[in-house]
């Protein structure tokens, strides 16, 4: 598709909407609000702007402008004279492929930091007065694509300050173990491949366990990303436990472990009788599974996630299957060890995770209620689907990228807006803007006069379609978990 087509249809009459003489529009990117988010997401995390700005720059490369111009602007001029029953000019599409690249200047805060609520993280300004109508020509397709990454990263975030608090209390000594944690499980219900690899990436900044596998190509391409990016084990589906008969589910595990000797292996356990499986198969396999070099990972696939995982009874002892729950099943058979703070560590050749409807809020009840019964929240990996990431929108942050500033005959105007209708949220800011850190903290200073906008914490990362300076995965998880 022209790369010119992406954006809202109303924005192609903008260029002649503007007053005359307008030589430059300047605009930010900023979450607005977390009135619709999770609790506990009281910030953003900065991330997806490099990805967004190369995916952007590529698609003009590939769609545009190495294509020949009376090509790509005769189907300009006949679409776009159809969608709006009238003739169309395209001289100032011409114009612009005539130049080459995208005229824009793009500042950012760097990805891996914590953001405040209505602190900018982006801005973008045209570099050449006659293309001042760029700036805002882009900002459909920019919110399109950086708002999911920034939202899923922000949320994955959340989830890994509730492993971290919850390891702290009842296994301290396994804290790196809260990287693999929360696995990226989404894949299958994300709206379409691009949006499973954006949410998948805005998982993978922060956790290094997933099964989106397209993330290692997108991390590898956009973000420098080296050796090992994401991990995931062996695992089963259900199709292969119904392939090996309901009659013979042992003999199915018996078949998994002896085709995978060694390492992790998780096997999908519900595919008819859970209880079953933790109180008649693992028994009867523990020898050949404690003498197995690896782990074997119980993965049910349905039930209420807690009672599943923890039990209906909030104590540890006498009671049905499904009073206990898995883990306490696992250590009825298994046993473990007591660690130093007190708490049940199943035997490392037995594990457990669950990966359907896992919410926020559920993550945190499974942790407390293993920690009432005395075990480590470290026994279990949960899966973080498409119920997470996929239930989010750009209103999840109120994201929006609005123009604060603009010249007009060489005399620059202060702009913003504020419906009287409106309960604040969509109020802007004005003018150029500033980004300042105040003691570790990102503070908004707008109605800054040009050579104060050029200071602060928002750095160029992208000018007239060439990269300033780049960022890497490695980088941003470092930042990301100095400050978890």
């Amino acid at each position: 598709m022209n790369g010119l087509l992406l954006t809202d249809g109303y924005k192609t009459g903008h260029h002649q909407q503007y007053p005359k003489g307008t030589e430059e529009v300047y605009s930010n990117w900023t979450p607005r609000s977390n009135k619709y988010a999770p609790k506990g997401c009281d910030k953003v995390l900065s991330f997806g702007q490099q990805y967004v700005m190369q995916w952007l720059h590529d698609y003009f490369e590939d769609n545009f402008f190495s294509k020949p111009k009376a090509t790509v602007c005769a189907e300009l001029k006949e679409e776009l004279s159809l969608y709006l029953n009238a003739p169309y000019d395209v001289t100032h599409f011409e114009e612009l492929h005539d130049l080459g690249y995208l005229p824009i200047r793009v500042k950012s805060l760097p990805e891996g930091v914590e953001v405040p609520i209505r602190v900018p993280m982006l801005t973008v300004v045209n570099t050449k007065k006659e293309f001042y109508w760029v700036t805002n020509f882009l900002e459909t397709i920019l919110s399109t694509m950086l708002w999911l990454p920034m939202t899923s990263a922000s949320i994955a975030l959340t989830y890994k300050r509730i492993f971290k608090k919850w390891a702290l209390k009842t296994d301290a000594e396994n804290l790196p173990f809260i990287d693999f944690q929360g696995h990226d499980f989404s894949m299958r219900g994300m709206g379409g491949l691009q949006s499973a690899v954006a949410s998948g990436m805005g998982h993978a900044s922060v956790f290094l366990g997933s099964d989106t596998l397209p993330v290692i190509h997108g991390l590898k391409k956009y973000y420098q990303a080296e050796g090992f990016v994401v991990g995931s084990v062996n695992a089963t589906e259900h199709s292969v436990m119904c392939a090996g008969t309901k009659d013979d589910e042992i003999g199915t595990f018996r078949q998994l472990m002896e085709t995978y000797p060694t390492g992790i292996l998780s096997v999908v356990s519900d595919t008819w009788d859970l209880w079953k499986v933790l109180t008649d198969y693992l028994p009867a396999l523990k020898e050949e599974i404690l003498g197995r070099n690896g782990k074997l990972v119980i993965r049910p696939d349905s039930g209420d996630p807690v009672d599943i995982i923890c039990g209906t009874n909030g104590r540890l002892g006498d009671g049905s299957p499904s009073e206990k729950g898995v883990v306490e099943l696992l250590w009825d058979v298994f046993g473990g060890s007591v660690n130093k703070e007190g708490f049940k560590v199943l035997d490392p050749h037995i594990g457990a995770i669950y990966g359907d409807s896992i919410t926020l809020i559920r993550s945190e009840d499974i942790c407390q209620r293993l920690h009432d019964k005395g075990f480590a929240s470290t026994n279990v990996v949960l899966g973080i689907g498409s119920f997470t990431y996929q239930f989010n929108t750009r209103d999840t942050f109120g994201f929006a990228m609005k123009a604060t500033s603009v010249v007009v005959n060489g005399e620059r105007r202060e702009i913003f807006k504020d419906p009287i209708t409106d309960d604040g949220v969509k109020k802007s800011a004005k003018g150029l803007i500033r980004v300042d850190k105040v003691n570790g903290d990102y503070v908004l200073v707008d109605e800054v006069p040009e050579a104060e906008e050029e200071k602060g914490e928002l750095k160029i990362i992208f000018e007239d379609g060439k990269f300033v300076s780049r960022t890497s995965i490695e980088e941003i998880r470092a930042r990301i978990n100095e400050h978890l």
